[in-house]
């Protein structure tokens, strides 16, 4: 049999490697970034989170690629650590404020476009100063950058004319809880799943399957973490009796499915410990969530990720006083 010559695609024949060009790294630096929401170095992650977001509405996904992309692009072009932008962590605060944007300022405007990305290159100087600041105490910027931009978007939106589509002012007085507390099985399952795709502020369950997915294809042992912090909060807010709508969108959980991942498969060795520790931060975050809420709902403003940047901050601070936690390194 005759054997084919490199030019004909035999075995020696050298093929192009996408990934080494220029574009190729660009291009998984910023689907990267959107996996790293989850603390997920994976581009084929981020794919399949751009899929997510899709699924609620192109334009999620195009606001959220656009986002990760001139996020990860003005890193690049301040001369950021290049290990730091190759895996992500220049794109996850600048994805999550362009679909912040496209979520609260209405995505069909052209002044929305644009102040996304503004406020997506504006995020890398605040999470270069955030990082400034808690790098003393050794502490990670997780989506505290995030927070303090989308909170100041949204609560001077409204002042401008051109910048605040909405008919309605968001301003409200937090309000008692109220409605039914009982959850059927279908409140049960589909607040399992939104509480992974409320993280990206997507209230869909399938949208939700559609992020676990891609957490389980990046990492099993973060899905797992995922899966117990949803399941967690479901418990908790059952047991103080949130009302059962909340809990059936996601409101109340999201933050602790972030806790249980950061905290039990991400910062600290995991281990039975660790994991233990991390679900009793989720517990924290379900109950911090609402108190959030309603001090921001005075001013317009939202609880965003807020809580579970909180308490993963306060716990990592405390855990060298617990020799059964261990830090993880690299």
């Amino acid at each position: 049999m005759r054997q084919l010559s490199t030019a004909e695609g035999g075995p020696a024949a050298k093929r192009p490697d996408f990934s080494t060009t220029r574009w190729g790294r660009g291009i998984t630096a910023v689907l990267r970034g959107q996996a790293q929401v989850d603390f997920l170095p994976s581009a084929l992650a981020g794919l399949v989170f751009s899929v997510a977001l899709c699924a609620a509405g192109w334009s999620y996904g195009l606001y959220g690629l656009l986002g990760a992309a001139v996020g990860t692009g003005t890193a690049q072009l301040l001369g950021v650590d290049r290990g730091r932008v190759a895996a992500g962590h220049e794109g996850f605060n600048a994805c999550l404020v362009g679909v912040a944007c496209a979520v609260f300022l209405d995505a069909d405007h052209l002044s929305t476009l644009l102040i996304a990305v503004a406020a997506s290159a504006t995020v890398t100087v605040v999470t270069a100063a955030v990082a400034r600041v808690l790098g003393t105490w050794e502490l990670p910027t997780l989506t505290l950058p995030f927070c303090l931009t989308a909170s100041a978007l949204t609560v001077a939106a409204p002042s401008f004319q051109r910048v605040w589509h909405l008919p309605d002012d968001p301003a409200a007085l937090p309000r008692t809880a109220s409605g039914p507390t009982a959850l059927s099985l279908t409140d049960l399952w589909h607040a399992f799943f939104t509480n992974i795709g409320e993280i990206f502020l997507m209230p869909q369950w399938y949208v939700g399957l559609v992020f676990l997915i891609g957490i389980f294809v990046a990492d099993r042992r973060l899905g797992a973490l995922a899966c117990a912090g949803s399941a967690v909060a479901i418990a908790t807010s059952w047991a103080l009796g949130a009302p059962a709508d909340q809990v059936r969108h996601g409101l109340m959980g999201y933050d602790a499915v972030l806790v249980a991942m950061a905290l039990g498969g991400v910062l600290l060795v995991t281990d039975g410990w660790s994991v233990g520790y991390a679900l009793v931060g989720a517990v924290a975050s379900t109950v911090l969530s609402p108190a959030l809420g309603a001090l921001f709902a005075p001013s317009g403003g939202h609880a965003f990720t807020w809580p579970f940047v909180l308490v993963t901050l306060a716990f990592l601070a405390a855990a060298p006083a617990f020799p059964r936690l261990r830090r993880a390194t690299g």
